[in-house]
């Protein structure tokens, strides 16, 4: 029952996350926005193992845990911060919907899972049938839309690559301290890089963008992401890869409705196929929650 918990949460978690991400940086900049709130949630994390008393052990595969967490929170979260800026917020969920499939394969080439089935190589495909639809949609707008597009998908990537490096290295701690570890890494990454590229703190900021970071330092990050570690930790890749297929069309209602965000049709259509291609590669995972029994037979 905690599993399930912790799996529905990262899942309204996440399906917030990129309207408030678009919200952090008005009148920050990017980079303060994701430094903000990384900070925020070391400190906030780092306080809650210390009033539990749990250690942060630091030996060498405990090291490498926080570094594939760490590729993850600043390699992937910086890429969406810096993407956010030209594309919907919504949109930002819907690619982020391709992690199952690149999760899949890099399961099936770094970890030696299942090799990929019909199916999977289907949905796949289909996948970059929806990626490509929304890549038309914008490239017709002249606009650079791409360009938060192409931001996201190395975004995905590196997400999934974390993933699979986490459970490649098999160091079964705690989310907490994944987290803790992984921010430590990351946030000095992201303190590094905004002194060498800005540097200067922005004088004044909305309410809005304060309370924006506010949530994602201490949802988004810290609950969300011990969160996801833990169901990490108890789930196989090919099951977590499966938020994501809730979380594009939630993301995209919450833009139009409290951003005004317009989304083109293609963008719905695109969407769709993403979504079809998702439940066809993981069909054999959803039948064995759907179907009574399925997981026996099978």
């Amino acid at each position: 029952m905690r599993v399930i918990i912790a799996y529905l949460a990262v899942i309204a978690i996440w399906s917030t996350t990129p309207l408030t991400i678009k919200w952090s940086t008005e009148g920050a900049g990017f980079l303060f926005g994701v430094t903000a709130r990384m900070l925020l949630g070391t400190v906030v994390c780092l306080g809650v193992l210390a009033v539990m008393r749990t250690p942060v052990p630091w030996h060498r595969r405990a090291r490498r845990t926080y570094y594939a967490a760490a590729l993850g929170i600043f390699g992937a979260m910086i890429c969406v911060y810096w993407g956010a800026r030209y594309i919907p917020s919504g949109l930002i969920s819907v690619i982020f919907g391709l992690t199952p499939l690149t999760t899949g394969l890099l399961s099936a080439l770094l970890l030696s899972e299942e090799r990929l089935q019909l199916h999977q190589i289907g949905g796949i495909l289909l996948g970059i049938a929806g990626l490509a639809l929304i890549f038309r949609a914008d490239l017709d707008t002249g606009r650079q839309g791409w360009l938060g597009i192409t931001a996201i998908l190395v975004a995905t990537l590196l997400h999934s690559l974390s993933t699979v490096w986490i459970k490649q290295v098999g160091e079964r701690l705690p989310g907490l301290v994944v987290n803790g570890g992984g921010l430590l890494v990351a946030t000095t990454l992201y303190l590094v890089t905004w002194a060498i590229a800005d540097g200067h703190p922005p004088e004044q900021l909305p309410e809005r963008t304060l309370l924006s970071i506010a949530y994602l330092g201490i949802f988004g990050t810290v609950i969300g992401f011990s969160l996801y570690f833990f169901t990490l930790r108890h789930l196989s890749t090919q099951v977590i890869a499966l938020i994501p297929l809730v979380t594009p069309v939630t993301a995209l209602l919450l833009g139009q409705w409290l951003n005004g965000e317009r989304i083109a049709p293609a963008i719905w259509w695109g969407t769709a196929a993403i979504s079809i291609g998702l439940v066809l590669h993981q069909w054999r995972q959803m039948r064995r929650w759907l179907i009574p029994g399925e997981s026996l037979r099978s």
